[in-house]
Formats: C-alpha cells, sequence, structure tokens
C-alpha cells in the first residue's frame, strides 16, 4: 500500500489545501489517462493472498510501531510511516469483525464504513467493507483544476476521486483538499 499522490500539489502555506498546480506525479490524470472513481470515507483494510486481514496504519516518527506492523512507505514531507498492522489489534477491530462476518471475500484491498468510522459520511446503517476494485465509476469526472472543484463541490456525498492508471499508478483528490 503505496500512499496515493494527491492530483495537485499541496499549499505550503496550508497543507489542508491544494494549489493549481498538478503534483508532477499525476499529469497523467489531466493528460487524460486512468479511470475515476469514487473514493469512500471509511478506513482501508486488506485481505492477503492467505487469508490474513490487515488494516492501515500510519506511525509518527518517534512513536512506537505496532506489533506486527509491515512498513510499506515513508512519507519524507510528514515523516510518518505508513504500513498495515493485524486488523485484530487496529482500534476498530470490532467493527471489522460485524463487517466481515459471514462473507467469504476475495484477497484485495476494502473500504471498512460504516456507523461509527469518521462520523459516517457514507451513511450506511452497519459496517461494511466496499472492494475498492468495484468502486463506482465517475465517466463525467473533469480532468482540469476549475472543472474538479465545482464537479466535487456539487457532489457532497462524495469524500472524493481516485483515479486509476492502467499500469497501477493511481492520484486522488478530496472534496475537503479544494473547500
Amino acid at each position: 500500500m503505496q500512499k496515493i499522490p494527491t492530483l495537485f500539489v499541496r499549499d505550503p502555506a496550508d497543507r489542508s489545501r491544494v494549489t493549481r498546480e498538478v503534483h508532477p506525479d499525476c499529469a497523467w490524470v489531466l493528460a487524460g489517462a486512468g479511470e475515476p472513481t469514487r473514493k469512500y470515507d471509511g478506513t482501508c483494510v486488506r485481505l492477503d493472498d492467505t487469508g490474513r486481514w490487515w488494516a492501515r496504519r500510519e506511525v509518527r516518527p518517534g512513536k512506537a510501531v505496532p506489533n506486527g506492523f509491515q512498513a510499506v512507505q515513508e512519507d519524507p514531507v510528514t515523516g510518518k510511516t505508513m504500513g498495515w498492522e493485524p486488523v485484530e489489534q487496529s482500534s476498530f477491530a470490532k467493527f471489522f469483525t460485524e463487517a466481515v462476518a459471514g462473507q467469504d471475500l476475495p484477497p484485495g484491498t476494502y473500504e471498512l464504513c460504516g456507523p461509527k468510522l469518521n462520523g459516517n459520511p457514507e451513511g450506511y446503517d452497519s459496517h461494511r467493507l466496499v472492494r475498492h476494485e468495484t468502486a463506482e465509476v465517475f465517466g463525467d469526472a473533469p480532468r482540469d483544476y476549475d472543472g474538479l472543484v465545482a464537479w466535487l463541490l456539487a457532489h457532497p456525498e462524495f469524500e472524493g476521486i481516485v483515479w486509476h492508471h492502467p499500469d497501477g499508478r493511481m492520484a486522488k483528490l478530496k472534496r475537503r483538499d479544494v473547500r
């Protein structure tokens, strides 16, 4: 799990916002490549090929690494280490157990969403797993700054967009990045 770069460069004066400058690793989006899909607002979990579930975890500099943590990437700006921890020791293990109950799911990544996660912006009645591979496709999403800002602000029901390039690269833009 690599951290997905934001489509536009973050404003150094206010890291919660983006500038109009395209992130160099994401120029392919504005060139028309990749498929825009819905970004769900929950927390990421992964089922590996051995049948083991993992929860996405960020570890801040100087903080203890959880038992069993698998580091994947370090953010050079924030110093945070991104990776996976066994889902059963994560802070939302109870909600995960509710979401996965009785299901036989294929390996891959999922968004754990529901009433006790992030204020439940998705509006679900119970905890559930949404497979990233089957995310809603936004074929009408613009590919320029002004168009994307207008589109995101006109769709407050969506957290944002994730573009998937055929070679595996991804880029994202959240509505809160442009408000």
